[in-house]
């Protein structure tokens, strides 16, 4: 008995001294029965108050959250198995923070548990997928914007190149077209291998799902595209259903993939044209379609445009490289989401690719 006294003992200082929260919360009186100290810390609330009146911690949910988690604690009541929480507390500054809740319910009927402060680590990676998503956008709009040109450098002179072959008395000449041809077509390999090698390091990691707004971050990634005075000859409109839209996902690799069905309507729409991205939440799934008005994709490679080493690759109408992700990971990424890709597409019409993902995984 002693030793057991000692373990309660152990266990009580524990949780009264930990920077976490540790809760009891009696499903059938609905109060807490125990809450420690770092509550207030993080909470900014006493934690006398919400054991009187546990309805007072409600008021500080965040609104786009509320139903988030009385779905997640009808699901724990059911039985369900419920992994970590992320939501966000309105405190009384009117600063926000993120929470981490941990819960569990046992057989007498209790929810008991822990939460942590987790606003810190958030905004780093907030601030970490931002530099990534620009990088990203960056990339492709080098591989539009310089792949063309360098290949236009090829052709143009290999056409010099031809000319002057007669001219023996330009040898200097030749030479130096020569070596500008040379140049160009190691020009366009880079960007097409530096490009390639980016997306396929990042897609080849371990997968690590976060709660996102996934609208916020398709308008993040649009607000490049926009910004740049490259891509002004092409318009791009953005139409969410609202502008909050949470979903677990990696959220580094699937704007990936959104971002290069976005650069590929680049290269395949011809100057003048629009590229309209679209984000419709559903009951149970979130739809995104990446729409343009460009060359559209010939009916013999419909059938094969998801393949590993497909024919269907081609380049763009500026002679832009065929690269990216390529189709074949694009849709790896969004299997891995549990969701499903597919397109509809006519020549000289325009191509819509969707992606559907379901908001609880």
């Amino acid at each position: 008995m002693a030793s057991n006294h000692s373990a309660l003992d152990f266990l009580l200082t524990f949780t009264e001294s930990t920077d976490q929260i540790v809760f009891a919360y009696d499903i059938s009186t609905n109060q807490f029965t125990y809450l420690n100290p770092a509550f207030e810390k993080i909470w900014s609330k006493r934690r006398k108050g919400v054991m009187e009146d546990p309805a007072a911690l409600w008021k500080t949910i965040h609104p786009e959250d509320k139903l988030y988690l009385q779905q997640n604690y009808h699901e724990l009541l059911e039985g369900v198995l419920i992994g970590d929480i992320e939501f966000r507390i309105k405190l009384r500054n009117n600063t926000e923070k993120w929470v981490c809740l941990k819960p569990l319910v046992t057989e007498d009927h209790l929810i008991i548990g822990s939460a942590q402060d987790i606003t810190a680590q958030k905004e780093y990676n907030d601030v970490l997928k931002k530099f990534s998503d620009k990088k990203n956008a960056i990339l492709n709009i080098l591989s539009h914007d310089l792949a063309g040109p360098l290949a236009n450098i090829e052709i143009l002179s290999a056409m010099l190149s031809n000319d002057n072959k007669a001219n023996i008395d330009h040898a200097q000449i030749r030479q130096v077209i020569s070596i500008i041809e040379r140049s160009s077509k190691q020009g366009t390999q880079l960007i097409q291998d530096f490009i390639k090698q980016e997306f396929l390091e990042s897609a080849n990691v371990e997968l690590i799902k976060r709660r996102v707004n996934l609208a916020s971050k398709i308008k993040e990634m649009m607000e490049e595209y926009w910004a740049s005075p490259l891509l002004t000859q092409k318009t791009f409109h953005y139409i969410p259903t609202t502008e909050s839209i949470f979903v677990p996902l990696d959220d580094n690799k699937f704007m990936q993939a959104i971002n290069n069905l976005v650069s590929n309507a680049v290269k395949f729409t011809p100057d003048g044209g629009e590229i309209t991205i679209s984000l419709e939440e559903k009951e149970d799934t979130v739809l995104i379609s990446v729409a343009d008005n460009g060359i559209g994709i010939p009916a013999k490679f419909h059938a094969t445009l998801f393949e590993k080493f497909t024919r269907a690759r081609r380049p763009g109408i500026k002679g832009e490289p065929s690269v990216g992700l390529g189709m074949s990971i694009i849709k790896t990424i969004v299997e891995w989401h549990h969701g499903q890709i597919w397109f509809e597409s006519q020549e000289n019409k325009g191509t819509t690719f969707y992606i559907e993902i379901p908001k609880h995984q």
